[in-house]
């Protein structure tokens, strides 16, 4: 059945409607109590032609930790949506909180209208409302949903979406798991916001002092501290704040996933955090990607990869002997980490890796090129003659090569340098098109190409480790085309005063002034990163393929990692017409304005 806009409008308008059938306690919104009663840990499975989720509160615990949490269907994470390609459903979101929420399709290609943001795409759902998004999946894999209003995400409202293939899957595999990485906190996040703004290192365990063990001289030091920069600045917010789980399963509750020697087991993995990087690995038994964002790319086998929140990786693993493998999902920062048992037999754990010595942020980092950064090594640079001129302009922007490149920086010493001719600040470096205020105080000097970096803390390991360069589609597009255009988007920030932008512009300030496309048009966009963090950058309503050197196999995706003090391009067909949503999915950057709208014009003829 299809529906006309007009029909969908009108479907979706329905609001307020109680189902005539009896409902468990959960879809009340209170589970029991003042504040509801106990959130189950865990998800269950939802599919069919009607999905309903009721969104509601409750209490969640892990460990020694407890706190208010927001539940759909009870649990935490929420219920795992199963579609089939092609199949019509509806998805039915009940409010049942005393404030506004929503649902965002992570991933998903749907009309604008049901994509789920609050003040671009709809009003957003009222306590006590319904929202009917009817979907005919046109994609298969592996996704997820979360909330778009507020800070819910971090207080539990978020789950998986799996969608079979119409045709036969290309992954074959005997056992799938579900790996959704999250954290909790019994921290209201509206308190960690206030944190941040008023000291942005509030929750950092790791800062330097006189008498720890990092590898830094005292030339390096001295130099961090006259930039007024801590080369430990790795997340905004960690453990010991954050407990970090695996479908809802903190590291004291022994979560265990079976498999039989011999299978080959999907490994379906997504950050659903608000604000964490992991890196994931099963040591011993390598792993083979099999698909990046929902979308099929050619096997390529490693034992260690990085994921950024928001993104998604599908692994294949294949024990042949019966035992445990630990699941390490250790957090950028390596502060704390998320653990599973992959066992053969019930009750047998796996023994887990210790915690990693915290990784420092480099020169590369502040985005200055000394023959790394991913792209071709550059010539080395005279750094007692270093002028703003020279760090701006001198050194171009070279192709994706080698796979591996970029980690030259990683233990450098700086000691002996002249930093005299440096400013990290110089806005004259910056386009026209920047708004240059106190939303910035770091420019990126020489900002590369590193997609060939495997991310913070990971290049100088003796394994195995993913990058966007190994990354190639299963499939080759042959209908390709050239950009149409180009155009540059630089990431913004002021760390000190946690404010977080666009070009210098938070989401505040230019929602009346979206990032236009015309329907159909082909461009190429670049983003520097001006800070020294990773974003990662979601594009709402499509995918784009990210410009990493593997021509017609670039890899599809919906999110891309930005290292800090660089670049990273991608092309986009916007062929999805509407107002969607741009920004970085760190939740408190988007929260502090690092948000835009992407506006696509619709077809001749189609009105809006």
């Amino acid at each position: 059945m299809n529906f006309s806009r007009r029909q969908i409008l009108g479907r979706s308008a329905l609001a307020g409607v109680a189902a005539t059938l009896p409902m468990p306690l959960w879809a009340t919104g209170n589970m029991g109590g003042k504040m509801g009663g106990a959130v189950r840990k865990g998800m269950d499975e939802l599919s069919g032609a009607r999905v309903d989720l009721h969104i509601g509160e409750g209490h969640f615990a892990t460990g020694d930790r407890s706190g208010h949490a927001i539940a759909v269907n009870g649990t935490v994470p929420g219920p795992l949506i199963r579609l089939k390609e092609g199949e019509q459903t509806l998805l039915s979101v009940h409010n049942m909180l005393d404030e506004d929420s929503s649902v965002h399709w992570h991933g998903l290609l749907l009309p604008f209208q049901f994509d789920g943001v609050p003040g671009i795409s709809f009003p957003g759902i009222r306590p006590g409302a319904r929202f009917d998004v009817p979907l005919t999946p046109r994609q298969s894999g592996t996704y997820w949903w979360h909330s778009h209003s507020g800070l819910q995400e971090q207080v539990g409202h978020y789950g998986p979406i799996i969608i079979d293939p119409a045709g036969p899957d290309p992954v074959q595999y005997d056992r799938e798991h579900i790996i959704l990485l999250s954290e909790f906190t019994p921290m209201h996040p509206h308190q960690i916001m206030k944190k941040l703004k008023v000291a942005e290192g509030y929750f950092s365990m790791q800062k330097t002092s006189a008498t720890d063990d990092y590898p830094l001289s005292g030339e390096d030091r001295r130099m961090w501290g006259k930039m007024r920069m801590m080369p430990t600045d790795i997340a905004d917010v960690s453990a010991p704040t954050y407990s970090y789980l695996i479908n809802g399963h903190g590291p004291d509750d022994g979560l265990e996933l079976p498999f039989m020697p011999g299978e080959r087991v999907r490994l379906r993995i997504i950050n659903g955090s608000a604000m964490s990087f992991f890196n994931i690995r099963l040591p011993g038994l390598p792993m083979t990607v099999v698909q990046a964002d929902g979308q099929n790319v050619q096997p390529v086998e490693v034992d260690e990869l990085q994921i950024g929140v928001a993104e998604t990786y599908d692994v294949i693993v294949t024990p042949t002997e019966a035992g445990a493998f630990a699941i390490a999902a250790e957090s950028m920062d390596r502060s704390g980490m998320a653990q599973a048992s992959l066992t053969s037999q019930p009750g047998r754990k796996a023994a887990f890796p210790a915690l990693r010595d915290p990784p420092l942020l480099t020169m590369v980092d502040m985005g200055m090129n000394h023959g790394g950064g991913g792209g071709e090594p550059a010539e080395p640079m005279d750094h007692s003659k270093m002028d703003h001129a020279a760090m701006g302009h001198a050194m171009p922007e070279a192709a994706p090569t080698d796979a591996h490149s970029g980690h030259d920086m990683a233990g450098m010493d700086m000691a002996g340098m002249d930093m005299s001719g440096m400013n990290m600040r110089d806005t004259s470096l910056l386009p026209d098109t920047v708004k240059v205020g106190p939303g910035i105080d770091m420019v990126s000097m020489a900002p590369q190409d590193r997609t060939g970096y495997p991310g913070l803390g990971l290049d100088d390991v003796p394994h195995r480790v993913l990058n966007y360069r190994m990354l190639k589609s299963l499939e080759m597009d042959h209908h390709k085309r050239a950009p149409d255009r180009e155009m540059q988007l630089h990431l913004t920030g002021n760390m000190e005063r946690y404010m977080w932008s666009f070009d210098g512009k938070k989401m505040s300030a230019v929602g009346d002034k979206p990032i236009r496309f015309g329907y159909n048009e082909r461009v190429r966009v670049k983003l520097v990163n001006d800070t020294m963090m990773a974003h990662p950058i979601h594009l709402h309503g499509m995918f784009f393929e990210v410009v990493n050197g593997q021509g017609h196999h670039q890899p599809k995706k919906h999110t891309v990692i930005v290292q800090p003090g660089s670049t990273a391009t991608f092309d986009v067909t916007t062929d999805e017409p509407g107002d969607w949503a741009f920004h970085c999915h760190l939740l408190y950057h988007m929260h502090a304005g690092m948000m835009q709208t992407v506006s696509v014009a619709f077809p001749k003829g189609e009105a809006a």
